[in-house]
């Protein structure tokens, strides 16, 4: 695993990130996401479901939506309350490995980008994970993915990361293998059908803005033409298929969705 320091994921550093973003952004996005085909192909039809670690629910609203039954818990009540402002949902203040739900009553689990926040790892909460899912219920967990560019930066990571934590910077998370999280998820029982990653447009949008912060700011042009506009959603459009090709998604998928079922 990579660890990554910079500040701890502490409840009020969720407060504060989530305090940052809207409901209803995030719903918009969650709609037109890729990821959200993939959740709603893993996920059950029938019974009961909980996204772990929901932050502004806005998963939890959309399969709401397309007919789940899902629940939303998170440490975070500011956040809570945000999505509730927006749509009524059954949400609860809950530490995900001490959930306040009965053994083997999930038919589905959902926790997108949580597990790798606990610097212990991520075996408190998906030994929790089994406890409340029924036998053959479904697990979708992601987490930062060790991708190709990652595998070719890890030594320069580490000892970034390593700098870091010398001049005070708290543990912030992990990004995993596939056979890491593969590993973990079978020491509680788990057994992995898929595992995908996804958002390969992450590492790039980030060096594009920091190409844009070290360029000197143009003075300020025509607008573009109708003709430009159309080229440039064109390059959009074959960029987003070129990215989402298996080779792009290992080499520079930001996160990678595993989907298990309890065995």
């Amino acid at each position: 695993m990579l660890a990554y320091y910079s500040v701890a994921a502490r409840q009020e550093f969720w407060t504060e990130h989530w305090g940052g973003q809207s409901v209803e952004e995030l719903l918009a996005i969650a709609r037109r996401s890729p990821l959200t085909a993939l959740i709603t192909a893993a996920l059950p039809a029938e019974g009961r479901v909980l996204e772990a670690g929901c932050g502004l629910g806005q998963y939890v609203l959309l399969l709401r939506e397309r007919g789940w039954r899902v629940a939303g818990v998170d440490w975070s009540l500011e956040a809570l309350r945000a999505c509730r402002r927006v749509a009524p949902a059954p949400l609860a203040a809950m530490d995900l490995s001490a959930l306040a739900i009965r053994d083997a009553t999930l038919a589905g689990y959902v926790s997108l980008g949580v597990v790798e926040h606990d610097p212990a790892g991520p075996d408190a909460v998906l030994a929790e994970a089994r406890r409340v899912l029924a036998p053959g219920g479904v697990l979708l967990v992601s987490v930062p993915y060790v991708n190709g560019a990652r595998r070719v930066a890890g030594s320069w990571i580490r000892r970034r990361n390593r700098a870091i934590a010398r001049r005070g910077g708290a543990f912030y998370q992990y990004a995993f293998s596939r056979a890491e999280l593969a590993a973990a998820l079978a020491r509680h029982g788990f057994v992995v059908r898929s595992a995908r990653p996804y958002d390969p447009a992450r590492l790039l949008r980030q060096a594009f803005r920091r190409a844009l912060r070290r360029r000197p700011s143009a003075g300020g042009g025509a607008a573009g033409s109708d003709a430009s506009a159309s080229r440039r959603s064109a390059l959009a459009d074959l960029a987003r298929r070129l990215l989402y090709t298996e080779p792009a998604l290992r080499f520079l998928g930001h996160m990678l969705l595993v989907v298990a079922r309890r065995a």
